[in-house]
């Protein structure tokens, strides 16, 4: 056993990175996999007493994927055994996606009121907001991500009868390519005023393609734009006996859902990456952002204090383009 904790008590900047240039994947696999958690986590706070939000589709694009999934989407955690702190922290992941989500419904909802009708939903995963929020007449809804992974998402709400509320593109292409050019292939307009979204997307970019995600969202960007982004903070205080149980919890979990690599092999560990509120606001956007953890105590989520080391560390950030770049 203490083989195997000294094996665990190892920093993030220790692990190897899984990721490729050109890398792909299906829905269950690689970084697909963990769009399949994200969801599985809305899912589960959905079917609350009183949830925070509802996204009544997560369920079923998370039990499509297999039994074990829809276990998860279930809010089984029956591989935690008689770890009960590990149970909480689950709950605690739980709360602080439904607070993120319910930060970024509301960004889409003060967009619409302000008359803006044209979306980007970069790395869009298994979002549903296309098919569940209740967007104004004439709203266009452009998704990027992995082919497989947006075949699988229209594949999964068809086979149901679910349809878009707004006009959805899916523009299958990898972000680290020329998106901007299959967006505008896609029916993207360039001089319409648009809210674009970065949601649980930059630590899988390497650093400079999310500086050049920034730049190319910036020029095609006209006056009044809006762009919201959750950027994390990679690097926590953990202790190594936390890190050893936290990785120890999360293999457990990874054993159960039969997956061959962890979240932290799967994004970027670049030191020197930009702040992205800074890097917005030196780009003449107009910026507001709040902690996460703040945010989560606002809406009645507050991270208990003796879990605050193992809670995600994020600012979520809301900002206006004042003059076209």
């Amino acid at each position: 056993m203490a083989h195997e904790m000294s094996e665990l008590q190892t920093s993030v900047d220790d692990i190897p990175s899984v990721r490729t240039p050109g890398d792909s994947w299906a829905i269950t696999e690689s970084v697909g996999a963990t769009a399949l958690g994200v969801a599985a986590a809305r899912a589960t706070e959905t079917a609350q007493p009183d949830p925070l939000i509802r996204d009544p589709f997560a369920s079923l694009l998370v039990s499509a994927a297999g039994p074990v999934w829809a276990e998860l989407a279930g809010g089984q955690s029956s591989w935690y055994g008689d770890d009960e702190r590990g149970r909480r922290i689950d709950e605690m992941s739980r709360s602080y996606q439904a607070v993120r989500t319910h930060y970024f419904d509301e960004y889409f909802s003060v967009a619409s009121r302000a008359g803006i009708r044209q979306v980007v939903i970069l790395a869009s995963g298994l979002d549903s907001r296309a098919y569940r929020l209740d967007w104004p007449s004439g709203t266009t809804v452009f998704e990027i991500d992995q082919p497989k992974v947006l075949a699988y998402k229209a594949a999964t709400l068809e086979s149901h009868g679910v349809v878009p509320s707004a006009t959805r593109h899916a523009v299958p292409v990898d972000l680290r390519d020329d998106w901007a050019a299959a967006l505008i292939d896609a029916g993207y307009r360039p001089g319409q005023p648009t809210a674009w979204l970065a949601e649980g997307l930059l630590p899988y970019l390497p650093a400079d393609a999310q500086d050049r995600l920034f730049e190319m969202v910036t020029a095609l960007s006209a006056a009044a734009s809006r762009i919201a982004v959750e950027a994390f903070d990679a690097h926590t205080s953990r202790t190594d006996e936390q890190r050893a149980a936290w990785r120890e919890r999360t293999a457990r979990l990874r054993k159960q859902l039969g997956l061959d690599n962890d979240f932290e092999a799967l994004i970027y560990q670049e030191p020197g990456r930009a702040d992205a509120s800074g890097w917005l606001t030196g780009h003449g956007w107009q910026v507001d952002e709040v902690d996460s953890h703040d945010e989560m105590a606002r809406l009645g989520r507050r991270v208990p204090d003796d879990l605050v080391e193992d809670a995600v560390a994020s600012t979520l950030v809301r900002a206006r383009l004042g003059a076209q770049s």
